[in-house]
């Protein structure tokens, strides 16, 4: 047979074949690797490529620490794409600025040897166990990682020589104790202050607003009144705690499961022992000899409880006659447990050996299996066998629900029939308002997705809860525009005489604060001593105000503050030193400042990399993933 192959492919006809296939080949693995080529990176930093799939692995990566880091609130957050987006793009940006300080560092010569990548993997704890490296560990971190040993070297290389460039910077910046003194002392500061407030509330009802004023606040103001998009939903939902109201239990089916799940309804045994132990030390025959002599003790008629306060080494346990707790079968060493569960009450064991020491065990107490009556447990084996069934219901029809609404995916009627559902609706809503039953992120995303209202397509099944699900369509969509007239005017009318009224009480307000400068105060004034900036009895914008009025000399310092609903007069009567600045808090702070400007070292540095690189992005050109 291999001669007649042979003599076969000397052929004329057998060459050729042979020649195409060699061809196509070759040309196959120059269009692979010409392919592999057309892709566009996430970004280019002095031609340097940062790929697509680098991006989207730390991307991914950011996103798992959020949802562990926020939890339900990512959910929320991740509803909205222009969120999402700009996550990826600040992961992109941390790429980027890392690549800037790679080639920086490589520009400067800075290299890590061999033996010093080697030595900072030997040192890394999370590749040792009882303080000392560990081999095995180490394979099965990298393997939970997705590295080879080759790999993860050379990234802890490029690591560390990124790690010398930006240590060197950042390593040198400290802050002064004397620095951290003032800022502590200022921050710390209080204020004696008294203060009147003039509200806005009584001036608007001499205010009268005409229809020429509101028509020109709207025409100057019309970016004011935008409307968000809005959507109203048709929906088909399954609930199975629905089913189970309208499910029939009869106290048969209810008597039938328990008499075949009684052991479900049964206690479990429980035994009190008390005990006598003696470690095994550092001489375990002594230990022997020293049991034996409290059993033969036991055996001449000496009581247990005596025994176990003056010999027992479980100390906890011996002030109490050597009595523990209830013990279920399975709960102690099994020696122990043994040995117990072969007692009867009252009963002292012999010598029982455990990885604690040597026992004398005895049965104080014991608890028999007690099997609960029907009647006592019924009512919840009926709640049971409903939810079941409903369960049962639930799953059936939420295979209908999913099969029917993605085979007719123009109208929910057929999908509402196959359920026996009636298709629900609601009003118009925005993301930021959604019908309270509807409040749900995985709801909202899913209505202003693509799928639902560009393509007009029912939406997947969502899952709003346990064995709880919907299916929506678009029943009208109004994109984002500005309100009309008709809709905003009432609101309008509103902000005028707010203006007007504050215009009225700024007014007076000021007359107050001439009054007091002048030694005739005309209001009557509140005190308050020792505020402190972070006062949060008083009004966010009059504590501000308090905080940048001039130190009062002769006389008290006066101003005047807008309010959210009028005006405030301030007067600032004395400024108290800090109290509590000791050496802990100026510590605190030193350090903080010395990490605040090694973030500006930091910024710094990448802002002039950047302006000395040229980095172009696949997003100029909408090449971008589309986030998943």
């Amino acid at each position: 047979m291999l001669e007649k192959i042979r003599e076969g492919s000397q052929g004329v006809i057998a060459k050729t074949i042979l020649i195409l296939v060699i061809l196509s080949f070759a040309f196959a693995g120059v269009s692979s690797y010409l392919g592999s080529k057309t892709e566009v990176a996430a970004a280019t930093v002095n031609g340097d490529e940062i790929s697509k799939a680098e991006l989207e692995q730390l991307y991914q990566n950011e996103r798992n620490r959020l949802q562990q880091q926020l939890g339900e609130m990512f959910d929320t957050l991740a509803s909205n794409d222009g969120y999402l987006k700009s996550v990826k793009q600040s992961v992109l940006e941390r790429l980027v600025a890392q690549k800037l300080v790679d080639q920086a560092a490589a520009n400067l010569n800075l290299t890590v040897s061999d033996a010093q990548v080697k030595q900072a993997i030997l040192s890394e704890p999370a590749f040792q166990t009882d303080g000392h490296f560990d081999n095995d560990r180490f394979q099965a971190v990298l393997r939970q990682l997705g590295y080879q040993p080759a790999a993860f070297s050379e990234s802890m290389r490029v690591d560390m020589t990124r790690r010398q460039l930006i240590e060197a910077l950042i390593g040198s910046e400290f802050a002064l104790k004397s620095e951290a003194k003032n800022i502590a002392e200022i921050q710390g500061q209080s204020r004696d202050i008294r203060y009147a407030i003039v509200d806005a509330e009584p001036y608007k009802a001499n205010i009268a607003v005409t229809d020429a004023q509101v028509k020109e606040y709207y025409d100057q103001n019309t970016s004011q009144f935008v409307r968000p998009e809005q959507v109203s939903l048709d929906y088909v939902e399954l609930n199975a705690s629905d089913f189970a109201n309208n499910i029939k239990v009869t106290a048969e089916d209810a008597k039938a499961y328990y008499d075949e799940h009684k052991n479900q309804y049964q206690t479990t045994e429980k035994r009190l022992p008390a005990h006598i132990l003696i470690p095994f030390g550092d001489d375990e025959a002594k230990a022997k000899v020293k049991i034996e002599a409290i059993k033969k003790e036991l055996d001449n008629g000496a009581d247990f409880a005596e025994l176990a306060k003056k010999d027992s080494q479980d100390t906890f346990s011996a002030k109490n006659g050597g009595k523990l707790d209830w013990y279920e079968q399975g709960v102690m060493d099994p020696a122990f447990d043994d040995a117990l569960f072969k007692l009867k009450k009252g009963q002292v064991s012999g010598i029982v050996k455990t990885e604690f020491g040597f026992h004398l065990i005895k049965l104080l107490d014991e608890k028999p299996v007690e099997t609960q009556q029907f009647e006592a447990v019924k009512a919840d084996i009926e709640k049971e066998l409903k939810q079941r069934k409903a369960d049962d219901q639930f799953y059936s029809l939420q295979q209908k629900l999913a099969d029917t609404s993605y085979e007719v995916p123009d109208t929910l009627e057929d999908a509402a029939k196959a359920v026996d559902a009636k298709v629900m609706h609601t009003a118009l809503f925005s993301r930021a308002n959604p019908p309270v039953s509807l409040n749900d992120p995985k709801v909202i995303k899913a209505a202003f997705s693509e799928q639902v209202l560009d393509q007009g397509m029912n939406s997947d099944v969502i899952e709003l809860g346990n064995n709880h699900v919907i299916v929506l369509r678009v029943n009208e969509h109004k994109a984002a525009g500005t309100k009309s007239f008709d809709e905003v005017k009432s609101d309008i009318v509103a902000r005028i005489k707010q203006d007007k009224a504050n215009e009225q009480a700024k007014t007076k307000a000021q007359e107050y604060a001439a009054s007091i400068k002048a030694g005739k105060s005309e209001v009557k004034l509140t005190a308050k001593s020792k505020v402190h900036r972070y006062d949060r009895e008083l009004q966010p914008a009059l504590i501000g105000k308090v905080f940048k009025l001039a130190k009062p000399n002769d006389a008290p310092t006066v101003g005047t503050v807008e309010l959210p609903n009028g005006y405030a007069v301030v007067v600032l009567d004395k400024i108290n030193a800090a109290e509590g600045i000791n050496d802990s808090v100026i510590s605190s702070l030193t350090q903080q400042l010395a990490n605040n400007y090694s973030e500006l070292d930091y910024r710094s540095l990448i802002s002039y990399l950047k302006s000395k690189a040229e980095i172009t992005y696949a997003e100029d050109a909408n090449e971008i993933n589309e986030l998943q």
